[in-house]
């Protein structure tokens, strides 16, 4: 046998080889080794990604990364002209492009390539016999108008109709009245297809509006979504729609891209990847929120299954790529699964990723669904994070009617509306604060459990939290008047409610009530004055109470930040400045409080003394502070909960003092 004919034989058994496992696959994905060979930079990223990306990366302080820079042509190239090759899609985050090809020759020399990684069946070539809609958990029944026991009131944006229960459950309304419904926020939804989405009567206003801003069907590889499943669009219809008094979503004024991840008549691994350049295509986009209606554990071929050990968030494809989404300053909330009835009964992925807001559902009186998947995670992950409503839900029919339906996919996007509308009132903190800020203001914070995970989240608490993260206060002593100032977030129908605590005493009595004046909910700084002509010495603290719902029946307040002056005989002492120097870590404390003091001097034996609201000293300890800032943990485990004063003691002297909370 000459070398030339040994070579061909080599080579015909190289391809038989490589392709005797790959008949039955069509569709496969090729990694690449590196991208060295990139005309692009990582300090230009305006090259090769969107302004609004680019802007989305600076505002949360993102590094630009390898995986947004393009994917080197000549690679692509090269794969594309191996032979009988489809290109399908490419893939920044993972490196790889995504082919179609039944074609042998194609697949050994593509193997041969140096710079490719690995190649990996994805799809097979034809599709088996799954049931034409494998989403439909309780099949969607259409339903006459029926109004719910939540009555609309005057003071409400919207009359909601039939969804009216599945946003006030939340207190949703909260956020809608104070003119938070989406604007200016960018959503996509990946789902199976958005059928009649163009024409369906409860998405005319978006349509008028311009709030469709995209569609892409990953799955056929065309912008049209419109005649495929209608999974997406009834997913969607629970954000979406708005016909006031028939039905309203939880986030109507938002602005969408509606995308097609997945083939609703089959179950295989290519959808995994089909998910991957959605959330690419949504990052490039500069989307702000990732509401995804889809699971996956088990597949056509079973030797793609995923294993409960597998739910940890780092090992499937797709819960890996929603991490990076999350990573990449996008808020990935995904349904948790409807397996709660089966033998699996578990999450599945990518509700499994540890940055991915898991949702599951409850019926319209917050009674956990009993299809709802499990959790924790194999890794021991909360899941799923929170619940809304999924049982029972008012959805869009196919026919433009309102309908009701069950199931996961449904309680994830109603939930992702209402963190879409929080976030538009809070841009200054990212994803993952929100995500942490849900949990929180949940029912179940203190007990979270493996059904409703931190349970059913309050939107008011929600807000109140935020409102509290970012307000502060100071207190300045002249003479014997006390000047506070203070910042926050406000509107004209909110209020603050100014307290005082005397030397001696252990509660705080209101001593004054000033407006918010904000025509919009925006930052607004304040000031007033206390005179404290005949008051004892001794230490005078002040607190802000901020009212976000001033109405008797639904008074919802929350202490917003604290400050104290020191009123001694021989004249006044100011401790705020020196006070404004401390800062106490995490407040409310459960553990370990971080006492950290920004004075660049050294400053030897300092007194730590933490007292309770009686005035009893509870914990004291000394403290030699080391040139620049420092930081002194201080365990108060120990500590009960209620309300506590730590104060700086130096030569016997108060040197600053801050106040604090044991939870």
């Amino acid at each position: 046998m000459s070398t030339m004919q040994k070579q061909f034989f080599l080579l015909l058994l190289l391809s038989t080889i490589l392709t005797s496992g790959y008949s039955q696959f069509s569709k496969r994905v090729v990694f690449f080794t590196d991208k060295n060979e990139t005309p692009f930079s990582l300090a230009n990223p305006t090259a090769y990604l969107s302004a609004r990306a680019v802007e989305r990366r600076t505002k949360y302080n993102i590094s630009v990364d390898s995986t947004d820079l393009p994917l080197i042509t000549r690679y692509v190239d090269s794969i594309v002209k191996a032979g009988t090759v489809t290109l399908l899609g490419r893939s920044r985050w993972l490196n790889a492009v995504i082919i179609q090809t039944t074609d042998a020759n194609a697949i050994a020399k593509i193997n041969s390539f140096p710079f490719v990684k690995s190649v990996s069946n994805v799809a097979l070539q034809a599709n088996t016999t799954l049931p034409p809609d494998k989403f439909a958990v309780i099949p969607t029944a259409e339903t006459p108008f029926v109004q719910q026991r939540n009555e609309q009131t005057a003071a409400d944006t919207f009359n909601y109709g039939s969804s009216s229960n599945q946003i006030k459950i939340h207190k949703g309304e909260f956020l809608h009245n104070i003119g938070a419904r989406g604007q200016g926020m960018l959503m996509a939804f990946l789902d199976a297809g958005f059928f009649g989405f163009q024409t369906n009567q409860f998405f005319d206003s978006a349509r008028v509006r311009n709030q469709f801003l995209g569609t892409w069907d990953f799955v056929a590889g065309n912008a049209s979504v419109n005649e495929d499943n209608a999974h997406g669009m009834q997913c969607f219809s629970t954000v979406g729609a708005y016909r006031p008094g028939v039905f309203v979503g939880s986030c109507p004024e938002a602005k969408y891209f509606l995308l097609r991840t997945e083939d609703a008549a089959t179950e295989q691994i290519i959808e995994e990847y089909n998910w991957a350049l959605g959330a690419e295509y949504a990052d490039s986009a500069g989307v702000d929120v990732i509401s995804s209606s889809l699971g996956y554990t088990t597949f056509d071929n079973s030797s793609f299954n995923h294993t409960y050990a597998e739910m940890n968030g780092n090992t499937t494809v797709i819960s890996r790529m929603a991490d990076l989404a999350a990573k990449k300053g996008m808020l990935v909330v995904n349904s948790a699964g409807n397996d709660g009835n089966s033998a699996w009964k578990y999450i599945g992925a990518p509700a499994d990723g540890d940055s991915v807001l898991a949702v599951g559902a409850v019926n319209g009186s917050g009674i956990i669904a009993s299809f709802s998947s499990y959790g924790p995670t194999s890794d021991g992950q909360i899941k799923p994070d929170v619940v809304s409503v999924g049982s029972g839900t008012t959805v869009s029919t196919t026919s433009g009617t309102v309908g009701s339906g069950s199931g996961t996919s449904f309680s994830g996007p109603n939930m992702a509306g209402l963190a879409t509308a929080l976030w538009q009132l809070f841009p200054e903190f990212n994803n993952y604060r929100i995500i942490t800020t849900l949990h929180k203001a949940s029912d179940k914070y203190t007990t979270p459990g493996d059904r409703y995970g931190y349970g059913l989240p309050n939107m008011k608490t929600a807000l109140g939290i935020l409102v509290s993260d970012i307000s502060a206060m100071s207190a300045s002593l002249n003479n014997v008047t006390v000047t506070l100032n203070w910042n926050s977030k406000d509107l004209a129908s909110m209020r603050y409610d100014i307290e005082r605590k005397l030397p001696g005493e252990i509660t705080y009595t209101k001593i004054k009530t000033i407006p918010a004046t904000g025509l919009t909910f925006a930052a607004a700084n304040h000031q007033t004055e206390d005179l404290l002509n005949g008051t004892m010495s001794g230490l005078i603290t002040y607190r802000i109470k901020q009212v976000i719902d001033t109405a008797a029946a639904t008074f919802t307040a929350f202490a917003i930040d604290s400050a104290t002056v020191n009123l001694v005989a021989t004249g006044v002492t100011d401790l705020n400045n020196r006070s404004n120097m401390m800062q106490l870590f995490p407040n409310p404390v459960q553990s370990a409080i971080a006492l950290k003091l920004n004075e660049e001097r050294a400053i030897a034996n300092i007194s730590i003394q933490i007292f309770n609201a009686q005035g009893q000293l509870l914990l004291q300890e000394q403290y030699n502070k080391p040139t620049g800032t420092s930081i002194r943990n201080i365990n108060v485990s120990r500590l009960s909960k209620g309300n506590y004063v730590l104060i700086l003691r130096l030569n016997g002297k108060k040197y600053a003092t801050k106040e604090f909370v044991k939870q």
